[in-house]
């Protein structure tokens, strides 16, 4: 099941607050970057980030979820409403995400 743009809106306004948010569409899923780095993504209408250090420790109950078939499992991040903890979160995670890879040429 591919999600929703009415999903991706909600999810994009609640990060509003936050500069250097942005996202790509896949194959019916979008995946979300902070500056470049991937924090996570949207699938199957579900908010999933990279389980870092800080994200584990601000959703220590958080279950892990695929994001598809064949893929590292991720944490769901469901508590979608609060903005501010969306925001602490992401800004915790972003110094233990990897930096983006060059582009060959």
């Amino acid at each position: 099941m591919a999600s929703s743009k009415e999903y991706l809106s909600f999810i994009l306004e609640q990060l509003s607050g936050i500069d250097g948010i942005t996202y790509k569409q896949m194959m019916g899923e979008y995946i979300l970057y902070l500056n470049g780095r991937i924090i996570g993504g949207i699938y199957d209408d579900r908010f999933l980030v990279k389980p870092t250090k800080s994200a584990r420790a601000m959703m220590p109950d958080a279950d892990m979820e695929l994001p598809y078939e064949g893929a590292k499992e991720m944490l769901l991040v469901d508590n979608v409403d609060s903005r501010d903890f969306l925001t602490q979160m992401l800004t915790a995670m972003y110094d233990e995400l990897p930096a983006p890879k060059p582009k060959k040429r």
